[in-house]
């Protein structure tokens, strides 16, 4: 049955449907995307399910075989490191731009947040904290003015939800640094800080983590590859 999705094209509601499947890995990484049996599922033809699959494939949730058809898209060990590379350097963007918009009601509600995170937390329940996390950099771009921008993060959020479900059930050790940086990225915003600083703060602290998981993982990866989310190349 289709989904609630109010006033959403079918191919919207098809998306959404499909990518909620993929991301609580209800249809695995490899799993076989018929179209007529979903478009029958969801109570619709197969067109806007086409057209689904071709957004979830230009997400990279999806990728599709001549003569086998969509399938879910597998994972790479580096794929992680590639999605928070690219998903730093657009939410840096994003937060910088919202920046200057943002309300004294944002950066309370961002820092309400921010004192749930804790390392024990983290430690205790990743998945939570990771949840808590994802909130909090949604209210730093919230006020974003480019609405591309703020779909291109969402999707690169979709994509790393589907490959990791917490980062910090990984890397725990993060949890107490993530918070500091939280906090002093909360702060630039709070004192008006160029935007410049704000967008460099913001893509240091996605490139911490991203070392960090490489780190764990002794992925074959230059970090000299992740230094494009800073602009000076190298650590600040």
């Amino acid at each position: 049955m289709t989904p609630n999705t109010g006033s959403l094209s079918k191919s919207q509601q098809a998306c959404a449907w499909l990518r909620e499947q993929i991301l609580a890995h209800e249809f695995a990484p490899g799993y076989r995307l018929v179209l007529g049996s979903i478009a029958e599922q969801l109570d619709m033809s197969v067109v806007p399910v086409r057209e689904a699959v071709r957004q979830l494939e230009a997400e990279g949730l999806v990728t599709y075989e001549r003569n086998v058809g969509a399938r879910v898209a597998m994972t790479e060990p580096s794929s992680y490191a590639h999605t928070m590379q690219t998903l730093g350097l657009l939410e840096a963007a994003a937060t910088a731009l919202s920046a200057r918009y943002a309300t004294a009601e944002d950066l309370s509600e961002a820092r309400d947040l921010n004192a749930r995170m804790t390392g024990e937390l983290a430690i205790d329940n990743p998945h939570e904290f990771t949840d808590l996390n994802r909130q909090l950099h949604a209210i730093l771009i919230r006020r974003c003015p480019n609405p591309r921008l703020l779909d291109l993060v969402e999707a690169e959020w979709a994509k790393l939800r589907y490959l990791r479900s917490s980062t910090f059930s990984f890397v725990p050790q993060r949890a107490g640094e993530s918070v500091r940086e939280h906090e002093a990225i909360i702060s630039l915003i709070e004192r008006t800080a160029p935007s410049a600083e704000v967008e460099e703060a913001a893509r240091h602290h996605r490139r911490a983590t991203v070392l960090a998981y490489l780190s764990h993982e002794h992925l074959d990866i230059n970090p000299e590859q992740i230094d494009v989310l800073t602009h000076t190349g190298g650590s600040l």
